[in-house]
């Protein structure tokens, strides 16, 4: 999957976890009785502030691109120069490569332990409250891997990325979710959709790294077979088909609109 649609697939999942909107099904509902008169569209399972839900999406669209950190030529590792291009070279060593180590459990648990460690140190902000510069600081990192891959930031504008990354970190330092868990939730709720985005395309996702169970040779000719459990190890579920198939494209189409739609009603509801 392509980068901006898994930095949008983050931000649609984090505002359908902590947003709830009723809406009215209209002409619908009245053609078909059985239909209620409203739905409910998000889980809000977290009770935030406007300025916290924004903060969050950012947050968790940029948690949503931290896997390709294991790849020296994706979007993200150009980011943040010169910092985002030596930690995807050192990240891709350490795991292996690109769709490896940290598009695995064991990925998603050391990115949500890193997350976890960052979010223990907080602050008392007189006047403003608690406060969270260990998030913010790693937030300046995510936030410009999301206006990086959401073409936010020009490919001309090299020092543009610092700028908006420093600019989201002290948002989110200041206006982040009241909540100690908020920041590994961010995280693992990104990664989780990264490597699920990925997993729904051709390539697929080993997720018991280290280990690799390939198939036995009399099943890769199998046809249902050879296309979900791959012959290096990977299972994929590939209703996308290849990263950056039209199929790919049509589906950031409803989850686009739906975090426009959220954040908008967040904002002026």
């Amino acid at each position: 999957m392509m980068g901006a649609h898994h930095a949008a697939s983050g931000a649609a999942a984090w505002l359908a976890l902590t947003t709830s909107f009723e809406v009215g099904l209209g002409r619908l509902g009245q053609v078909v009785p059985a239909l209620p008169e409203t739905v409910t569209i998000g889980m809000g399972m977290m009770d935030l502030t406007p300025a916290s839900v924004i903060a969050g999406a950012l947050v968790t669209a940029g948690a949503a691109l931290v896997p390709d950190a294991d790849h020296r030529h994706a979007t993200i590792a150009h980011s943040l120069p010169p910092l985002s291009n030596i930690l995807c070279i050192q990240v891709g060593k350490f795991s292996g490569g690109h769709r490896h180590g940290t598009h695995s459990l064991l990925g998603l648990a050391v990115f949500v332990a890193i997350a976890a460690l960052a979010g223990m140190w907080t602050m008392e902000l007189p006047g403003h409250g608690i406060i969270y510069p260990g998030a913010g600081l790693l937030a300046v990192l995510l936030a410009s891997f999301a206006a990086k891959a959401l073409k936010f930031i020009p490919d001309t504008m090299r020092k543009f990325p610092w700028v908006v990354g420093i600019g989201v970190g002290i948002f989110a330092t200041l206006f982040a979710p009241q909540h100690a868990y908020w920041f590994p939730l961010a995280m693992g709720l990104g990664v989780i959709i990264h490597i699920l985005g990925d997993m729904l395309t051709t390539g697929g996702c080993n997720l018991i790294w280290p280990l690799r169970i390939k198939p036995p040779r009399f099943l890769r000719k199998v046809p249902l077979v050879k296309n979900i459990w791959r012959p290096n190890g990977n299972i994929a579920i590939p209703l996308l088909g290849n990263a950056g198939s039209v199929r790919e494209w049509l589906l950031l189409i409803p989850i686009s609109a739906y975090v426009l739609w959220s954040i908008a009603a967040t904002v002026f509801s």
